[in-house]
């Protein structure tokens, strides 16, 4: 499916209620293209707290983001007759993002994720307004939300107001076909009547972590791909350096050092390595009591980002349970102020899933070095050049994936630390959650890319290996030198462009094809 259609009649339905989405539901949405759909149970819900809200609004006592004004402006009581102009000028005033547009994806995930806020009954808005919000993501409208603008705190408070501003008929968003347009024309050409905004509305739209948390819900989402096939290198390279597996034993892992990820790659490893006739001869021409630590201790690398993973996946299951606003509508009709959105709980695990990408890709690039290096590949030519001297073979893919590794080194610092305060003091302590988001997705996108070297390399330095016939290759590896080659990644030879070659490879880990190639020898990994 085009990446700019609407979304078809028959594609995949989510229905929002009462009861929590998930994070398929996400990707469903985000990724997928799904249609959306607002259960009678949540259009109960949202009535009878609207209820509550209308009858808080026709009281004279101020309530705040009702009859006030927002931020350090909460002190103004505003009158009935200019509070639609109050819910206006909100959205239009905090639609202040700038910068380039962000990913299709991610717009649709945060849309997705604050209409399941609203349609929990805690926000206090219309029905009409969350309809409105999925007839927008069913009619494929992407609202043009910037990159920079959020702070992580009062949510993500400029791309949200972006997506709002869209409901009310005003800015710009990019149509079916992918063409940015005025939201009016979008909206009438989609049959979509724009929402006048009334008390409370503007402030419910707004005000959520919904952007940070649909940019980590994505990034889980690749990373257990990566963490699996950083296993899969990870055991290509053991075996073209003729290492051993005995470090991989069950019993060297889960009964003597209990971290669960640490176990599920021991045992990925030693799956795709079973029948190898390369491992194990680390005692034969150039003998050596251990291997090198990228290699002995690649399970324990990427098991320590597999359990951090783990952890991240817990904040997100319980951020996607949350109905994020200030303030809110409780089950008992009290409608109180409150500090939920604040996006330190999403922050941390987009900063810490960082750093753990960044070391997965450190290592990797170590094991790629070592295959290349005459000096430590155990009689392997160097750069696995056809022709040493002649030939350059891998030489500079070794320095792009350095230049990577370097640069998510960089993306690892975390922006969690700092915060710089805003609304006139008081709001001062911010998250920046959505920074540590959009950072966190480059160093994705760039491990990615780490890995596709390493499985060039290794890939390469397999069949040079077993060219001569004399040894064969485990049945996963060679499934996995079989799935490069088929993808355009080709084998040992004279010097060609190679950047092709690399983008192939790349191609390769990002659609999961590598995973599933060796899956079918192995059956499931973790």
């Amino acid at each position: 499916m085009d990446m700019h259609s609407a979304v078809a009649h028959d594609a995949p339905l989510v229905q929002v209620g009462k009861a929590d989405v998930t994070a398929e539901d996400v990707l469903a949405v985000a990724r997928g293209n799904a249609r959306v759909e607002i259960g009678p149970d949540a259009i109960a819900e949202m009535a009878s707290a609207r209820a509550r809200i209308e009858a808080l609004a026709a009281e004279p006592r101020p309530v705040y983001g009702v009859s006030t004004g927002f931020g350090a402006l909460a002190v103004r009581h505003i009158s009935p007759e200019l509070r639609a102009q109050l819910q206006r000028s909100l959205v239009r005033s905090h639609a202040a993002g700038m910068g380039p547009v962000v990913e299709r994806e991610v717009v649709r995930a945060l849309m997705f994720l604050r209409m399941k806020t609203l349609a929990s009954g805690r926000t206090g808005v219309r029905p009409l307004v969350a309809q409105t919000m999925a007839a927008v993501l069913n009619a494929g409208i992407t609202p043009a939300v910037r990159e920079f603008g959020s702070l992580g705190c009062s949510g993500d408070l400029a791309p949200l107001s972006h997506c709002a501003l869209v409901l009310m008929g005003e800015g710009t968003a990019f149509g079916p076909d992918g063409v940015e347009k005025d939201a009016g024309e979008l909206l009438a050409a989609a049959g979509i009547e724009p929402v006048e905004l009334l008390e409370k509305e503007g402030l419910a739209l707004i005000n959520g972590t919904d952007g940070m948390l649909g940019m980590l819900v994505m990034a889980i989402s690749d990373l257990s791909r990566l963490f699996t096939t950083a296993d899969i290198t990870a055991a290509m390279s053991l075996e073209a350096l003729l290492g051993t597996d005995k470090v991989l034993a069950p019993e060297l892992h889960g009964p003597i050092r209990p971290h669960p990820g640490q176990a599920l790659s021991a045992a990925n490893m030693l799956a795709v390595l079973a029948g190898s006739g390369l491992t194990g001869h680390h005692q034969d021409d150039a003998p050596r009591v251990q291997d090198a630590y990228s290699i002995r201790c690649a399970p324990q690398v990427a098991g320590a980002g597999r359990d951090t993973l783990a952890h991240a996946q817990l904040v997100a299951s319980r951020e996607l349970a949350a109905s994020v606003d200030n303030p809110v509508v409780l089950p008992d009709g009290r409608v109180e102020s409150n500090g939920n959105f604040h996006g330190a709980p999403v922050a941390y695990v987009l900063d810490f899933l960082a750093i753990a990408a960044a070391d997965l890709g450190s290592i990797s690039e170590r094991r790629t070095d070592r295959l290349l290096d005459k000096a430590r590949s155990h009689g392997l030519p160097a750069f696995l050049a056809d022709d040493p001297g002649v030939d350059s073979g891998l030489m500079i893919a070794q320095y792009t994936q350095a230049a990577l590794v370097s640069e998510n080194k960089r993306l690892a610092v975390p922006a969690s630390v700092d915060s710089i305060p805003s609304s006139a003091m008081q709001e001062d302590h911010v998250s920046m959650g959505w920074s540590a988001a959009r950072k966190l997705r480059q160093a994705v996108d760039n491990l990615g890319r780490i890995l596709a070297v390493e499985l060039t390399a290794s890939a390469r330095a397999l069949e040079i290996r077993t060219q001569d016939g004399a040894a064969t290759l485990a049945p996963a590896t060679a499934a996995a030198v079989a799935a490069a080659r088929k993808a355009g990644v080709e084998g040992p030879g004279r010097d060609r462009f190679l950047s092709p070659d690399l983008e192939a490879a790349a191609a390769l880990v990002a659609s999961g094809e590598l995973v599933k190639a060796v899956e079918s020898v192995t059956g499931p990994l973790a």
